[in-house]
């Protein structure tokens, strides 16, 4: 193989080699990367995202700036998985989250919500989508998946997955299925730490990779690694994103897949607390990996490129390995803007955030609310009778607060309906002072209560108020869960639980229509609470 200049292999090296940066313009950082170091792409987090035209601006900007520095177009990426997890949620038809999607059951509701979303995010410049999420999610404690699955049933998640690779894709941005081989039976988050999947080959090929060969099958361009000990695979110790045995063995030969393989951040502390961020980069192309994200601090951005540059000139990096990542990520993002490009020569595209892709957005919201528990007389709600709501503030970095939720709550929504709604704010482990508030509101005469809770198994003191409400002589409590469905674990004597999966707008607008019984409950769990509320389990009418 003929010996690549330093320029081009400083070219190939910088395809392979992803990053973020902080505020709504370039930073000179970022544009330096792109001039000198050919970087290949960029990840959008919240604190990038402005208005749709702001969006789409920066998106111009960057890809000006690969035009004018001679490399290739840019892969300008984000996490957009819906529901709870979703960088741009304003101006735009944002879609439910997996879990939610998994509930209302329609795999032709997947592939339109992702089309839908693909379609938009395109619009805005962005060509790379890090979803769907296709982790197996049997596992309670799992702190870091959760509703980002469709659910329990590996075949159930397969099928829904597959959809959502066709339907990004069809609109003409990449889909990225993850965290491959499996994050959804961990009960460590690997943000923070490296957690271990310690199940054997048997059972792995049984449940947590069915979903990736039917997203692979389904053309995915691109999957994401898990760092993930997966002891089965590889008795190293090495976490699956840094782990040969995983990527080149499993991923590559045993399952066929000849796309990118796109790293996790290596910022995680999984990586960046173990083998750090330039080393982890180098041992993970060496497993096999063709894209290495490094999505926030300038100085480990260049540590990965130094230390990938310097690994070829060694010799630990073979220069064809090199080769072959950066064909495989030209050739994704080439399909990719052909399609796009056909689109917009075949018909006009609605808007972003257009009132056909509302409707979409708002059916899949109110065929995923589940009706898991009601006692008699309980629900519907009593439109006349004074109500207590109590709404859990979520200030977490990267979830959902209520400026966020464009002033939306469970009680304003519910608000629309009842004649006499008081809403109480609590934090996600409500103190003394709030807990009093709420007792002494109850015991006012709001016995009819709306207990909105948030990973209550998280947050024990949201089930201790819980509680306290459920030993008020004559109150009638329902919990709806505006993210975790296995909340009701931990209030298990609540006379009602409505399941929502995410508190964003408009779930909180469907789910205020089925407690005030304007329209009925249709979604079915797609995990299962305990033997009497089982996957599939809906009080449908």
């Amino acid at each position: 193989m003929e010996q690549l200049t330093h320029a081009a292999l400083r070219e190939q090296i910088g395809q392979m080699v992803m990053c973020g940066f902080s505020g709504k313009t370039p930073t000179e950082w970022i544009l330096r990367l792109i001039r000198e170091y050919r970087l290949g792409g960029i990840i959008y987090f919240r604190d990038n995202i402005g208005t749709p035209e702001e969006v789409g601006a920066l998106s111009a900007t960057l890809q000006e700036a690969a035009l004018e520095a001679g490399t290739d177009p840019l892969w300008i990426a984000v996490d957009q998985e819906g529901g709870m997890v979703a960088r741009i949620d304003r101006q735009v038809a944002l879609m439910p989250g997996n879990m939610a999607l998994g509930a209302a059951g329609s795999p032709k509701l997947v592939y339109e919500t992702a089309r839908i979303s693909g379609l938009e995010l395109r619009s805005l410049g962005i060509t790379l989508n890090f979803a769907p999420c296709v982790d197996v999610n049997n596992n309670k404690a799992n702190p870091v998946i959760g509703v980002r699955s469709y659910g329990e049933n590996p075949q159930m998640v397969g099928v829904m997955g597959a959809q959502a690779v066709r339907g990004y894709q069809d609109a003409g941005i990449s889909a990225c299925p993850k965290h491959f081989p499996g994050h959804g039976d961990t009960t460590a988050d690997s943000h923070l730490e490296l957690p271990v999947v310690p199940h054997g080959l048997d059972r792995l090929r049984q449940v947590e990779l069915p979903p990736f060969r039917s997203a692979i099958a389904a053309g995915a361009d691109v999957v994401m690694t898990a760092h993930v000990q997966f002891p089965a695979y590889d008795s190293s110790g090495l976490p699956a994103t840094l782990s040969p045995a995983v990527l080149d063995g499993l991923l590559r030969s045993e399952l066929g897949f000849d796309g990118v393989i796109a790293t996790d951040c290596l910022e995680m502390k999984a990586i960046s607390g173990t083998v750090g961020v330039g080393r982890g980069a180098v041992l993970a192309v060496k497993a096999g990996a063709d894209l290495v994200l490094v999505s926030h601090t300038p100085e480990l951005q260049l540590e990965a490129l130094e230390g990938l540059y310097q690994a070829v000139l060694s010799g630990e990096l073979p220069q064809e390995r090199i080769t072959a990542s950066a064909r495989r990520i030209r050739q994704a993002k080439t399909r990719r803007e052909e399609g796009w490009q056909q689109l917009i020569r075949e018909k006009e595209l609605p808007g972003v955030g257009s009132r056909p892709h509302l409707e979409v957005a708002e059916l899949a919201v109110e065929l995923a609310v589940t009706l898991v528990k009601a006692e008699p007389g309980i629900l519907p709600l009593d439109t006349a009778a004074p109500t207590l709501v109590i709404w859990p503030r979520v200030e977490t970095r990267t979830d959902v607060d209520e400026a966020i939720l464009q002033g939306m709550t469970l009680g304003k929504a519910l608000s629309a309906y009842l004649a006499d709604v008081q809403e109480l704010e609590v934090s996600l482990t409500p103190t003394g002072t709030q807990a009093e508030a709420v007792l002494a509101a109850a015991r006012a005469g709001r016995l009819q209560i709306v207990a909105g809770t948030y990973n209550a198994a998280f947050n024990p003191g949201q089930a201790k108020l819980v509680q306290k409400l459920l030993e008020l002589p004559g109150a009638k409590v329902t919990a709806v869960a505006l993210r975790s469905p296995y909340d009701l674990l931990a209030f298990a004597g609540v006379q009602a639980y409505v399941a929502c999966y995410e508190n964003r707008p408009l779930m909180l607008e469907a789910a205020a229509k089925v407690l005030a019984g304007l329209r009925p409950a249709l979604g079915r769990l797609p995990v299962t609470l305990s033997p009497e509320y089982p996957a599939g389990w809906g009080m449908i009418d």
